[in-house]
């Protein structure tokens, strides 16, 4: 018996008494009829009964005797089955390179078509002929977390795809037509006011998020800022992104390019958390307004050269615990006490100066999170934000033509090898190697 007309026939035991008693005289009578001799219902003779079938369970209605139970009896439902699907990555054959976008530290970008869609998509080949561990836990990041950030403001992850050796290795990307950087070396005037906010909300957005899921971008730039030409903002390159935690460990600071750089890095904290990546957004805001680098150092001394001036020699009182930073000691105290951001953004709107200043806070615990910067009153005053669908457009630099080439640090390269907690690479400061070695310069 199925257990659905089991449980109609429990169903109406529980709601008629006379219908329980007609069951259990029925149980009865079939006890009766089993026991009756086999000569008096039929005389052929009695097949012989193998024991597996003697030790088989009885069917219900000859085990149950007693009166059924007035309590209703709930069969649970049977469990869906999982369905997994298990398929190798498919071979880079599948897209159809068609030119070269850049080379960064970690991969170079080509442009390329899906042999089956047509679809234009950004083919990152990752950077393995040099490895000797195995596949590196950068590149595992990146992918991990692109996989698991999921925003309109951060690049869309398709697939990976393999070619014949080990160290081909693809990640197909949606293609995306600029990068902040290059747009605006090329644009004759920088972008509007109205401009400058939607592409600050659609960063801060998409940092946000990253943030509440314990992500660090660790090298945020305009160059690792896309553009498409629906006025959309895009964050790539998570080369040198990872997850912490709590309590957050010590983590390297040879992370985030020079020029974005926060001060606790430089100085060599050995613990740090989402702050840098709000310092890093201070800096591009303030490149968005001005069209140029806020702090192009050339190496770590004169970046924080450039910064003392900019906003005055930091001290205990207004940064707690600054004096015990393991590079405190050694740096020469700048007689500059005064915040001249101001100076540096006339045309800027008290709104915008106050939150370009909460960004550039020195202390990390009191520099501003991306969930309170998007609720600055900077974003609600006069002009509005632009509808990204009135940006203008520009010709797209991945075509294909033939680009040029501009002044910028790229990210440090010391972490690719994985050894996040080696103290070795926080040594950088004052001996040791970075990507700006070769242009130590003292303060005067």
């Amino acid at each position: 018996m199925s257990s659905t007309s089991r449980k109609s026939k429990w169903e109406s035991d529980e709601s008629d008494p006379e219908s329980q008693h007609a069951v259990t005289k029925k149980h009865k009578s079939a006890k009766k009829t089993k026991a009756r001799p086999q000569s008096a219902r039929d005389s052929s003779p009695q097949p012989t009964v193998e024991p597996q079938e003697q030790a088989r369970p009885k069917p219900i209605d000859e085990t149950i005797s007693a009166p059924i139970s007035p309590v209703r009896r709930v069969v649970p439902p049977a469990p869906k089955p999982i369905a997994v699907s298990l398929h190798s990555c498919r071979h880079v054959d599948n897209y159809e390179k068609l030119n070269r976008i850049e080379e960064g530290a970690y991969g170079i970008v080509f442009r390329a078509r899906d042999r089956k869609s047509g679809d234009i998509v950004a083919l990152k080949k990752f950077k393995l002929d040099k490895e000797k561990n195995g596949f590196p836990v950068t590149s595992l990041r990146e992918i991990r977390t692109l996989m698991l950030a999921k925003h309109p403001n951060i690049v869309n992850i398709r697939e990976i795809v393999v070619g014949d050796k080990f160290d081909q290795i693809f990640m197909v990307m949606d293609f995306i037509d600029h990068d902040l950087k290059s747009l605006m070396e090329d644009m004759k005037n920088p972008f509007l006011q109205s401009e400058v906010k939607t592409i600050m909300i659609q960063l801060l957005s998409a940092v946000a998020l990253m943030h509440d899921n314990w992500m660090i971008h660790r090298d945020l730039k305009t160059s690792n800022l896309l553009l498409n030409n629906r006025g959309q903002i895009k964050v790539a390159d998570f080369g040198l992104a990872r997850t912490y935690g709590s309590p957050l460990g010590n983590m390297t600071q040879l992370v985030v390019t020079l020029w974005y750089r926060a001060p606790e890095l430089l100085l060599g904290a050995k613990e740090y958390s989402t702050a840098v990546d709000m310092w890093s957004i201070g800096c591009i805001f303030a490149e968005l307004v001005r069209k140029e680098p806020l702090l192009p150092g050339r190496s770590e001394i004169e970046q924080l050269d450039k910064i003392f001036k900019l906003l005055g020699m930091p001290n205990d009182k207004i940064w707690p615990g600054f004096s015990d930073l393991p590079h405190a000691k050694n740096i020469a105290f700048v007689n500059q006490p005064y915040n001249n951001l101001r100076s540096k953004f006339l045309y800027l709107t008290e709104a915008g100066i106050d939150l370009m200043s909460k960004l550039l806070t020195y202390d990390p615990k009191k520099r501003i999170s991306a969930e309170e910067a998007l609720k600055h009153p900077y974003f609600a005053e006069s002009p509005a934000p632009k509808d990204p669908a009135m940006f203008p457009t520009w010709p797209s630099k991945g075509s294909g033509e033939k680009r040029k080439t501009y002044l910028s640090p790229s990210a440090p390269q010391a972490s690719h090898a994985g050894m996040e907690e080696d103290d070795a690479l926080s040594g950088t400061l004052f001996g040791g190697t970075s990507e700006s070695a070769g242009f130590q310069l003292r303060i005067a």
